[in-house]
C-alpha cells in the first residue's frame, strides 16, 4: 500500500476518480431541470417543455384545449434520472381514440418511461372539447386603405387569385364566420396599378379572428390604380385689342380638348379649362404655342401646351366724298328740296381689306332718301347707302331734312 501511496500514476488516477464522485454529487442548477440529491443514489429532475401527442380522428374531428406543453417531475436512480433528463426519450399523450362529441376532462399519460421512475405531469389533465371537423369554401374580400392613394388617383375593383378558399376548422367556429378578407397593406402614395401576396383572416361577426386553416394561406391581388380624370374642351380668351387695321379673322387650336386629373370634387366642377391669345400684338397670320391654363386643385392636365393658328386681316380706311344724295318715291305733285345737307352731297368713311378698298369710288355708292308718303312740310328722313359687300361704310349724316311743297 505504501507502496502504491508513492506511486505518481495511482495519485493522479485516485484524484480524477474522487473529482467524479464530488461532480454527480453535487445538484444540477440548469434552468430545465433540478436535480436534488437522494442519499442511496437516488436523484430527481423537473423537465419543462414536453410537448403532448393527442392521439384522435383528425380526419373527422377538432380538439380543442390541450395545452402544447407540460411539466414532468421524475424521480429514481441517480442514472437513470441523468438519462432521461439528457435524452427526454419519453412520450406525454392524451388518447381520445373512443373519445365522444362533446366537452369533458382528459389524463395526460406517459410512455417509453423506466418502471424504475417515479414521474408527475404538470398539468395532470385538461377540460377539453371535441368538436366535429368541417370544411368549407369562402368567398374572398380583398381589403385596402384608399388613403394611402396619392391625390388624384382611384383604386378600382381589385381582383384575386384564388378568388375562393377552403377553411376547415370545428364547426362552431365555420359557423361563425362572416368575413373572409385579404388584407393589402402599402406605403403611402400609391399612384399605379400594384399585386401582392395578402394574408387571409377569417372573421366573425364582432371582426373576432377565429383559429381555423385556411387553403390556401394567402392569395396573390391585385389593385387597379388609375388617375381620376376626365376630357374638357379648351376654351379661348381674347387679351387686349388689335392693332388699328387689323380684324381678327379666326383663332383655331390644333387640340380642341384636354385631360385634367383632379380629385371627384374638383372634376365635377371643372367645365374646361383655357387658352390666352394676346391680340394687342397681332398683326399678321401667325402660329402661337401656348400653355393651358388650369384651376386652382387640378392635378395635371394633357396636353400643358397648344398650338393657336390666328388668321388676320388688314384693314383700310379711306373717305370717299362727294358723293349725290338722291330723291326717291315722291309724288308727282309734289316738289321736295333738300336743306341740310345744302348742297345734297354726302361723305362716306368706307373700311375694308386694302386690296378692297383701293378700288372704291363714287360710282360704287348709291345714296339716297325715299320721300314715299310724305306730305307737304318739313321733315328728317333718313339717308340709305347702297355699296360694295366686301366693304363697310358710314355716311358723315345719317339723316336729311327736307321741305315738301305742292307743285302749281
Amino acid at each position: 500500500m505504501d507502496k502504491l501511496m508513492d506511486n505518481a500514476w495511482f495519485i493522479k488516477i485516485l484524484a480524477l476518480l474522487l473529482a467524479i464522485l464530488l461532480y454527480f454529487s453535487i445538484p444540477n442548477s440548469g434552468s430545465e431541470s433540478k436535480d436534488v440529491y437522494v442519499p442511496g443514489g437516488n436523484s430527481s429532475a423537473v423537465i419543462t417543455d414536453i410537448p403532448v401527442k393527442v392521439l384522435y380522428d383528425t380526419e373527422n374531428l377538432v380538439v380543442s384545449g390541450i395545452p402544447d406543453t407540460v411539466e414532468v417531475s421524475i424521480k429514481g436512480p441517480k442514472t437513470l434520472v441523468q438519462s432521461v433528463k439528457a435524452l427526454r426519450n419519453f412520450e406525454v399523450f392524451v388518447d381520445l381514440t373512443n373519445a365522444k362529441i362533446g366537452t369533458q376532462k382528459v389524463n395526460f399519460e406517459i410512455r417509453d418511461l423506466s418502471d424504475r421512475l417515479d414521474a408527475k405531469i404538470e398539468p395532470g389533465s385538461a377540460n377539453i372539447s371535441i368538436q366535429e371537423k368541417v370544411t368549407k369554401e369562402f368567398s374572398v374580400e380583398a381589403e385596402f386603405n384608399t388613403d394611402l392613394l396619392e391625390e388624384g388617383f382611384a383604386a378600382g375593383e381589385p381582383t384575386l387569385d384564388p378568388k375562393k378558399v377552403k377553411v376547415t376548422g370545428p364547426k362552431d367556429l365555420v359557423d361563425r364566420i362572416m368575413y373572409v378578407k385579404a388584407a393589402v397593406e402599402s406605403k403611402e402614395g400609391v399612384n399605379e396599378t400594384f399585386t401582392q401576396e395578402a394574408q387571409i383572416q377569417v372573421l366573425d361577426r364582432e371582426l373576432n379572428k377565429l383559429k381555423v386553416d385556411i387553403e390556401p394561406k394567402t392569395v396573390k391581388v391585385t389593385i387597379p390604380v388609375k388617375a381620376q380624370s376626365k376630357n374638357v374642351p379648351i376654351a379661348i380668351v381674347k387679351k387686349g385689342t388689335p392693332p388699328t387695321g387689323i380684324t381678327i379673322e379666326s383663332i383655331e387650336l390644333d387640340i380642341d380638348e384636354a385631360t385634367i386629373t383632379a380629385s371627384d370634387e374638383i372634376l365635377k366642377e371643372i367645365e374646361n379649362v383655357m387658352v390666352e391669345v394676346d391680340v394687342s400684338k397681332i398683326t399678321d397670320n401667325t402660329t402661337l404655342n401656348l400653355p393651358v391654363i388650369i384651376a386652382n386643385g387640378i392635378r395635371k392636365v394633357d396636353p400643358e401646351m397648344v398650338k393657336a393658328t390666328v388668321v388676320v386681316t388688314k384693314q383700310d380706311e379711306i373717305t370717299v366724298s362727294g358723293i349725290p344724295l338722291n330723291i326717291t318715291g315722291l309724288s308727282e305733285q309734289y316738289e321736295a328740296v333738300v336743306t341740310d345737307p345744302g348742297n345734297q352731297l354726302i361723305n362716306l368713311q368706307v373700311t375694308g381689306q386694302s386690296a378692297k378698298v383701293a378700288g372704291i369710288s363714287q360710282d360704287d355708292f348709291k345714296i339716297f332718301i325715299d320721300l314715299s308718303g310724305l306730305t307737304e312740310g318739313t321733315h328728317d328722313v333718313d339717308i340709305h347707302v347702297e355699296g360694295p359687300s366686301e366693304v363697310r361704310w358710314k355716311p358723315d349724316k345719317s339723316s336729311a331734312k327736307i321741305t315738301i311743297t305742292r307743285d302749281v
